[in-house]
């Protein structure tokens, strides 16, 4: 009797959130199409088994779970090529971004990322467009950011662009993040809305300026060695389920970002809505570190970003 082909899908957030629905989605596609052929689980969120979020990048490398996301970010180290797409002010929408991430971009970074680390990347989630909470004033300004402790993801491209801002940039994971808000020893951190307010966040920062700095997108990847050794019906119908759990998941991020302002402006928190003066404030702070990216990475790779 042939054993099921194993397939353990991962996360680091609860089962209610779009990228665990959308996981459930492949899994779903799958067992519909291959019944007792594949034997799929699900571990939604690794943070609850001890586990940080980072640790998903390392328990796909080594097989122990077969198909994870993360933000891109925490693959820069490995992967220089990816500080690209943490660039401040890349993408002026999200039309703009996923045409990017769909296209030339996404593929040829997709491609840096297998020559670097063991994975196949069959897509991009989006976690979207970023911005700032803290605890201790509105941000209309970078101005109004100087001396302030703030969480950025580990990337050395988005600790840069807050620097450049005046505040005091830290990187550090998730779960370490999330202890120091609740501690009041993190005065900001800068997340999608849904994000902040699944993590509780906005408990705990009164302030939310809509700065939409950073477009971030979490590649989808598999243990590489699995997927390689599986039937070619069922790598087609991975990559297929995949493909369509992209547009599902971004559909969810766009109705999980109407809810969690909701949620935010319900528990009595303020929102800043930049105008264009303050927006191009921002914008002009970084000019630097985009000017110097375009020595660093060159022309070729902001060719690769369609016209908004």
């Amino acid at each position: 009797m042939t054993h099921p082909i194993k397939i353990v899908m991962g996360g680091y957030g609860p089962a209610t959130t779009g990228f665990s629905k959308s996981l459930k989605f492949i899994g779903d596609r799958l067992e519909a199409e291959f019944g007792s052929r594949i034997a799929v689980s699900y571990t939604f969120n690794i943070m609850d088994h001890g586990y940080k979020s980072e640790d998903i990048l390392t328990l796909v490398e080594s097989g122990e779970i077969t198909l994870g996301y993360q933000s891109s970010s925490y693959l820069t180290d490995r992967v220089p090529e990816l500080g690209f797409v943490d660039l401040p002010f890349l993408f002026a929408n999200n039309a703009q971004a996923r045409a990017a991430m769909d296209g030339e971009l996404g593929h040829f970074l997709a491609q840096k990322i297998e020559d670097r680390v063991g994975y196949r990347i069959l897509g991009w989630f989006e976690n979207g467009f970023r911005h700032i909470s803290n605890r201790l004033r509105p941000i209309h300004l970078p101005a109004d950011m100087t001396g302030m402790k703030i969480r950025v993801l580990p990337s050395e491209i988005q600790r840069r662009t807050f620097e450049l801002l005046g505040a005091q940039a830290m990187r550090m994971d998730l779960t370490e993040a999330i202890k120091m808000v609740v501690a009041g020893t993190l005065d900001a951190q800068e997340n999608p809305l849904a994000n902040t307010a699944t993590y509780g966040v906005h408990k705990f920062h009164k302030y939310h300026t809509l700065s939409s700095h950073f477009y971030i997108s979490r590649p989808i990847f598999l243990h590489r060695a699995s997927f390689d050794a599986w039937p070619k019906d069922l790598q087609a119908a991975m990559q297929k389920a995949v493909a369509e759990a992209v547009t599902f998941q971004r559909k969810l991020a766009e109705e999980e970002n109407v809810q969690s302002r909701q949620a935010i402006e319900a528990a009595g928190c303020e929102i800043v809505e930049l105008t264009a003066q303050e927006h191009g404030a921002f914008a002009a702070a970084v000019q630097p570190l985009l000017a110097e990216a375009r020595s660093l990475y060159g022309e070729a790779m902001f060719n690769m970003v369609p016209k908004a």
